[in-house]
């Protein structure tokens, strides 16, 4: 009877928890935690400011070269 309860034990409950515990695992890594979108907020200002820029920068081309895209 213990040998019966052992193999049942090795056989199905330890795979289950084993397989539970890592479904656990993979939909907590999926979760952003708070240094990650505080992360991401920070890359999207900084993208926000480079946009502002760089269409500073073609307005100030297109005044003072106005083919410059031509040449490009």
């Amino acid at each position: 009877m213990a040998d019966l309860a052992i193999i049942l034990c090795l056989t199905i409950i330890v795979p289950l928890v084993v397989v539970l515990h890592f479904i656990t695992k993979w939909k907590q890594s999926r979760e952003f935690s708070g240094d990650d979108e505080k992360m991401l907020e920070d890359m999207y200002v900084k993208s926000q400011r480079m946009e502002e820029r760089i269409t500073t920068l073609e307005k100030i081309l297109d005044d003072e070269l106005p083919d410059w895209r031509k040449k490009i």
